[in-house]
């Protein structure tokens, strides 16, 4: 009998050194992405989200890429992904989600550029908008 791997999908936030990215993006990216194609992961969407100071210095950094990069892995292979990222010094943090099975595809087709998939339609989620603010402008008169 042959067990079926559990394959999740995951969202990896990574913080990168800003400088080093500023250096050598494309080489910073392929290591990023090589270390989860090594631990057995297949990159759906891998691309910068933003560069920006950090709350508080982390390794002695001030500033950091952030890197998003939506990815499928056997889930038993993601321990093994975290330590390697650990021992980076490219990689200040790193954060992995696995995504829920419903939201997966809207969630990649939006990472690719698909546009923003919306639940509810945009007149109804207006009028919700519009009722909250009137309960809100009742309340402080009454008070």
């Amino acid at each position: 009998m042959v067990l079926e791997e559990n394959i999740g999908v995951y969202e990896g936030l990574f913080i990168l050194d800003a400088n080093a990215y500023a250096r050598d993006h494309d080489g910073l990216a392929q290591e990023v992405n090589g270390l989860i194609e090594a631990a057995g992961g297949h990159i759906e969407v891998s691309r910068l989200w933003e560069e920006r100071r950090l709350a508080y210095p982390i390794k002695g950094h001030r500033k950091g890429a952030y890197w998003i990069t939506y990815f499928r892995m056997p889930t038993s292979n993601l321990t093994g992904l975290t330590r390697e990222c650990e021992i980076q010094d490219n990689i200040l943090r790193q954060l992995f989600i696995r995504l829920p099975g419903a939201l997966v595809e809207p969630i990649l087709e939006h990472a690719r550029g698909g546009g923003v998939v919306r639940a509810v339609p945009v007149s109804d989620k207006e009028d919700d908008n519009e009722n909250a603010e009137e309960e809100i402008e009742e309340e402080e008169v009454g008070v």
